[in-house]
């Protein structure tokens, strides 16, 4: 008959008992450490194991050139063209100022030698921007068909000049 401690003698040992741990019931619980690959299994080319010629040295990027810049909004066109700078004489001296800023000296004169488009253009922005108390207020229907009514005039007036 055989005893229990035959039996542990002729059969395999567990895994625990080949690797040095105990059970895991005893066994506390800690991070297990990664062995690092040997030096032959650079060789080794697959899934996740590209060749080493054609890794990424440090410090190269996978995408050199970048991601491509996007088209713009027509809201950003319009911000970059109407608040680029602009060089004006004004009583013997240059001033610099914002195209938009020049637009609406240029209505504002134009009010004054008669044009009541202008005059109305002006005060409907005034109104408009001094009610909503903010800096930018949304054009009307009647403001964009004033202010393309007086485009068209000024470019006429500048047909016939040429002319």
């Amino acid at each position: 008959m055989s005893t229990n401690r035959d039996h542990e003698r002729t059969s395999k040992p567990s895994r625990e008992t080949l690797s040095g741990r105990t059970s895991s019931k005893t066994r506390k619980s800690r991070p297990l450490k990664r062995e690092r690959l040997d030096d032959n299994s650079d060789d080794e080319v697959g899934y996740g194991k590209p060749p080493r010629a054609t890794q990424f040295k440090p410090g190269q990027s996978g995408n050199p050139n970048g991601r491509p810049k996007g088209r713009k909004s027509e809201t950003t066109m319009l911000n970059e063209l109407l608040f680029q700078k602009i060089k004006i004489r004004e009583g013997g001296r240059e001033r610099r100022i914002t195209l938009f800023e020049g637009m609406l000296r240029r209505f504002a004169e134009d009010s004054l030698k008669g044009n009541i488009k202008a005059a109305a253009f002006l005060f409907n922005r005034f109104s408009m921007a001094s009610s909503a108390g903010s800096d930018e207020a949304e054009m009307t229907d009647d403001d964009r068909a004033i202010l393309e009514a007086y485009a068209q005039e000024i470019l006429s007036n500048k047909d016939r000049e040429t002319n």
